[in-house]
């Protein structure tokens, strides 16, 4: 553990775990209202938490959280540490004097249920310059100390990430594999040289993610105050273009030259005839297990400073992963490889204490040996409902087929279709058998969705708010498999109308939540 690691913040520095049969919703902060183009940590965002509150709701679930990179996805990122920028709300920065009216002359109009990435990225990138800049000027001394303590006690991830972005746009926002080759791989004096030469860049990075952390604290807190719990997100590999390949080159199955020599992906499932070819570079293993597991470790601590539970994407790739080689173009011509299995989280527990808050995403083709690992540690794992009730044959996913509480019942994920969506396209036998098991006429089909999953006996039930909202295909968050069009939904305010607050609070006292 470097120093910096050791006087970083606490991992339960504001806790607050759901206790007993509990409830909430899935929600980017992305999809939050907001007049800037995108949801951000403002205003929006409070709303949303007092709507919890007052519908009896005690988790808000997100996606990761990181700076995302080509195609948007927060499963993507440039970090597997850093916060997304695009989410600093500015009327916080305005409070804070960083803005002024003056900065916003010109804003674009702005589509408040899907987010523009290409037009937003330049506008909010061009509002934290601003911002920074004023900073620079007329630094506010609380909160330049502010500044200076949280890139000492972060630098363990700022230092390589922040010199990372910098390199990005001194190579015209190429992946690092076309950079210049003094920094493409460098040593310890290249890194020296470069951190000198990209010196005031190094900085504005290092304040956007201040900022970041400075907000999302505050949102956290707020939560807390409320009794509601935040269940974070990582995606179980890293993007080939992110700081932490990069830094790190060693920890990855790469060649020489820092290209994956396999990627990750998964075989045909649920949602692909195909598999889904991700591209990841896939860990080296034996190298992790070398250093402790190190760095899994400083990231998951990292992970519960910003969140109370974390849902670990594509759990079963712990126990064993698809690797296909590079260059492929599908996922079909792969091979399972064996994972660090139980290791890696005993190094966790070792580490960060016995009850590691984790959810295990363990969807797809789950051997034996899979749950065997999930239990082991009893993370709770998910069930999703569209699941059971669109195999006829499937019922494990069923609520009254449960045989655990330990578990997450979901109406649907980021992943699959909204339940209105996903209902208007299911067969009339499908149909009949959802009306017949839930003894509902299927006119309301996602609320009714949203009540089966609450009378489970699962200790935890998540919903999309697209669900709570009836909304249909339109408001679809991903579709996997297609490049395009994707993480863009968003709802307006009003569509919290009084009704589904009353409603949502009924239903879940009636199922003791």
């Amino acid at each position: 553990m470097t120093d910096s690691e050791k006087t970083a913040a606490p991992v339960s520095e504001i806790p607050h775990r759901a206790q007993g049969r509990v409830s909430g919703i899935l929600v980017h902060p992305t999809s939050f209202p907001s007049p800037y183009g995108i949801g951000d940590l403002g205003q929006g965002a409070r709303d949303f938490l007092d709507f919890l509150a007052a519908s009896g709701q005690k988790l808000w679930q997100v996606l990761p959280l990181g700076p995302t990179g080509f195609g948007d996805s927060p499963y993507q990122c440039f970090s597997a540490f850093a916060g997304q920028p695009y989410i600093i709300s500015p009327d916080e920065l305005k409070k804070d004097g960083l803005l002024e009216d003056r900065d916003f002359d010109g804003m674009p109009q702005w589509d408040p249920r899907k987010v523009d990435y290409g037009r937003v990225i330049p506008f909010k990138i061009g509002l934290l310059k601003r911002a920074y800049q004023r900073f620079v000027e007329k630094p506010d001394e609380k909160m330049l100390e502010e500044f200076e303590a949280f890139c000492r006690r972060e630098a363990y991830w700022l230092d390589d990430y922040t010199l990372f972005m910098a390199g990005k746009d001194a190579h015209q926002g190429r992946c690092w594999l076309d950079w210049d080759d003094t920094l493409k791989l460098p040593d310890k004096k290249q890194k020296f040289y470069w951190r000198w030469a990209l010196a005031k860049e190094i900085r504005f990075y290092s304040f956007v993610q201040f900022l970041f952390d400075r907000q999302w604290t505050a949102l956290h807190k707020y939560a807390a105050s409320l009794g509601i719990s935040i269940i974070g997100d990582i995606p179980i590999f890293m993007s080939i273009d992110s700081a932490d390949v990069w830094a790190n080159p060693e920890l990855f199955q790469l060649d020489s030259t820092g290209h994956p020599l396999m990627v990750a992906g998964v075989p045909p499932d649920y949602f692909s005839a195909t598999g889904q070819l991700w591209g990841n570079p896939l860990y080296d293993w034996k190298q992790h297990a070398k250093t402790g597991y190190r760095w899994w470790i400083s990231r998951i601590r990292r992970q519960l400073q910003l969140t109370d539970y974390i849902r670990v994407d594509h759990f079963r790739g712990f126990e064993s992963y698809w690797a296909v080689p590079a260059g492929e173009e599908t996922a079909q011509n792969g091979s399972w490889e064996k994972g660090p299995g139980a290791s890696l989280f005993e190094a966790m527990q070792k580490a960060l204490g016995d009850d590691l808050p984790i959810f295990a995403e363990d969807l797809g083709i789950i051997t034996d040996e899979v749950e065997e690992l999930r239990d082991q540690f009893h993370f709770p794992g998910m069930k999703v409902l569209q699941f059971g009730f669109g195999d006829m044959g499937d019922r494990k996913y069923v609520p009254h087929f449960y045989t655990t509480t330990n578990c997450i019942c979901y109406t649907g994920t980021h992943d699959n279709e909204t339940t209105v969506g996903w209902y208007g396209h299911q067969s009339e036998e499908v149909k009949d058998r959802i009306r017949r098991l839930g003894n509902c006429d299927g006119n309301s089909i996602s609320l009714d969705f949203i009540r089966f999953a609450l009378d489970s006996i699962a200790q935890y039930t998540i919903f999309p708010i697209q669900d709570l909202l009836q909304l249909g295909n339109e408001a679809r968050m991903n579709q996997p498999g297609v490049g395009e069009a994707n993480w863009a939904f968003r709802y307006e305010q009003y569509q919290l109308e009084e009704w589904r607050k009353d409603w949502l609070m009924r239903m879940t006292r009636a199922a003791g939540r």
